[in-house]
């Protein structure tokens, strides 16, 4: 159990892009679940489950997998998120931490997100309303079912990923070697972050064309739930330096909008936000047995630090580590968990404490 203040080093004021290196070809597929019951009791009779995979799966003398990694992305995300040079790029080459050519690694598409199954797919409001816990467990039927995957070496994710990545260690203790969740807190949803939340759900519910869901196209109150998102994501140091001037910020401010309402369904994204409502790992923590390294930084507005919630947290994982990284140049807020470059060096760390 412990506490770090991280220091960045100097290299990471060089360009990420020195970092980055080729990676093998993401595989792109689906597997069907069939006859899933939520916890709501809602049911569905099939869901396509959108994935990639990096990598071969290896098993030891007892048909152990040895090398597989679940990487899960954030709310209203995707797989697609992790695919670029920044992250993939910095991770997934030869010669890197998880080297996709020693690594299997998974990246899903969670339901409600990407090429999943999703409310925007016809059903709408009569779509199921799933929560993190049936996330996780579709997320452990495509391992076991679909990909034959028995154990993982390392669980980890962004954000919501992050949420999920707790949720695993507590509920498949003896599944996984290690869990790295990046900015996310294993704490009931409530104060600010739940009144963001709730901003965002209300202003798509209460958006006058949208019609109970069935909109024709998206309804406006969807423009300002993306702004209540920016805000939550966002980071006041580094929007500053890029857009000193009020035309400029207006400009940003105005391409993030018009871009995310061609590319955001107003129902996917309140089912999304939803989602949380359950999430709260903190009762349980004393189940997590794998080494854990939690990592968040300090200019994250949805997990303030100030609010000291995984200082005490952590206590009460027996191997659990809490990394603070500092505000610098290099950090994005919130979006500090999709730049490995910034933290790569406690998940070597993390790699190497849990070694078995």
């Amino acid at each position: 159990m412990k506490l770090r203040t991280a220091v960045l080093p100097f290299l990471l004021l060089v360009s990420v892009s020195l970092w980055a290196a080729s990676y093998p070809e993401p595989k792109p597929a689906d597997f069907v679940v069939r006859g899933f019951q939520f916890k709501s009791g809602e049911s569905l009779p099939e869901i396509k489950l959108h994935y990639y995979t990096l990598g071969t799966p290896q098993k030891d003398a007892s048909g152990k997998v040895t090398n597989a990694v679940l990487v899960l992305h954030g709310t209203t995300g995707s797989a697609r998120q992790f695919l670029n040079d920044h992250f993939a790029g910095v991770l997934f080459g030869p010669g890197q931490l998880l080297d996709a050519s020693k690594c299997f690694i998974v990246l899903p598409d969670n339901i409600g997100h990407g090429e999943s199954t999703k409310p925007s797919d016809g059903l709408h409001l009569k779509f199921p309303h799933y929560e993190y816990d049936d996330m996780v467990e579709l997320q452990y039927r495509l391992l076991t079912q679909a990909l034959g995957v028995n154990h993982l070496r390392l669980v980890m994710g962004t954000s919501m990923g992050g949420m999920h990545s707790w949720l695993w260690a507590e509920r498949h203790p003896d599944f996984i070697d290690a869990a790295l969740p990046l900015a996310s807190e294993p704490v009931e949803i409530a104060g600010r972050n739940r009144m963001m939340r709730r901003m965002i759900m209300d202003d798509i519910r209460n958006s006058p064309d949208f019609n109970n869901g069935d909109y024709t196209q998206q309804p406006h109150g969807l423009a300002a739930a993306l702004q209540v998102l920016l805000i939550m994501t966002s980071a006041p140091v580094r929007m500053q330096r890029e857009f000193p001037t009020r035309e400029q910020a207006d400009q940003s401010l105005e391409n993030f909008i018009a871009g995310h309402m061609k590319t955001t369904d107003a129902n996917d994204m309140l089912y999304a936000f939803d989602a949380s409502r359950n999430y709260n790992p903190e009762p349980e923590l004393g189940k997590i047995t794998a080494p854990l390294t939690a990592i968040n930084s300090a200019d994250d507005t949805i997990n303030p630090p100030e609010l000291k919630i995984l200082d005490q947290d952590i206590q009460r994982v027996k191997k659990g580590e809490y990394v603070l990284l500092p505000i610098t140049d290099q950090t994005r807020g919130h979006g500090t968990h999709s730049w490995p470059a910034i933290w790569q060096s406690y998940l070597a760390e993390l790699l190497k404490r849990s070694e078995r």
